[in-house]
């Protein structure tokens, strides 16, 4: 399988949030070997998105010519596309949301009423396309925090897509935390496993890899004693 990860956050490969996709991804190539690739967003120039239309209108060419001309061409060519990012203001990091604004050059302006809801034509074919949300955050749990970013993913993407999110997630940066964190790298890896065998996780791995790792509040006195 061709894999191309976008790595929305600004820390790169100390991400907290890639320590949770390195592992789903060396659970996939412990059932298969992958084709990866990881572009970190923050290194690559993306200008923003005008809301021109034009790329809308002459066949996908945007005004920009920059990084994210290659960037679409590599999403074309692939089989699964991650979004891996921590969670920022309830959403994405500010990179990565440029761009996901830019894909817009694979949509037109027709549009068409798919259920209850209207969708832009695509100007280009990726049905084939599998798309893959792993979220992090530093609050204790995941009520309230990471819907935001779910909905937009799924209204983004609502096709074949599977969403991890992560709470207590600055814990696979901190090494005295290896109790917690190498058993859920390990479910992690069951669930890249899962994935890559399957096209999908088992509901009750997924419950138990976007739990708290420790209780809530022990998690809230560690951090807030280090305020």
């Amino acid at each position: 399988m061709k894999i191309l990860v976008l790595n929305g956050s600004p820390k790169r490969e100390l991400s907290d949030t890639m320590h949770i996709t390195r592992a789903f991804l060396d659970g996939m190539e412990e059932a298969a070997p992958q084709d990866i690739h990881t572009i970190h967003v923050i290194d690559r120039h993306i200008a923003y998105c005008t809301g021109c239309f034009a790329c809308m209108r002459n066949g996908g060419t945007c005004i920009h010519d920059d990084d994210m001309r290659e960037i679409l061409e590599e999403i074309l060519s692939g089989d699964l596309l991650i979004w891996s990012f921590p969670l920022y203001c309830y959403g994405m990091p500010a990179p990565l949301k440029a761009l996901l604004d830019r894909t817009l050059p694979l949509s037109s302006m027709a549009m068409q009423k798919v259920g209850d809801r209207y969708e832009h034509v695509g100007q280009a074919d990726f049905s084939r396309l599998r798309y893959l949300m792993i979220c992090g955050c530093g609050f204790p749990n995941s009520k309230q925090n990471f819907e935001p970013a779910v909905a937009q993913f799924k209204l983004c993407f609502p096709g074949d897509h599977t969403i991890l999110t992560v709470p207590e997630s600055p814990m696979f940066n901190a090494p005295e935390a290896a109790a917690v964190t190498l058993p859920r790298l390990d479910l992690l890896k069951q669930a890249g496993r899962q994935y890559a065998v399957k096209g999908e996780v088992d509901r009750s791995l997924l419950a138990q890899i976007t739990s708290p790792m420790i209780p809530e509040d022990q998690y809230a006195a560690i951090v807030n004693s280090g305020v």
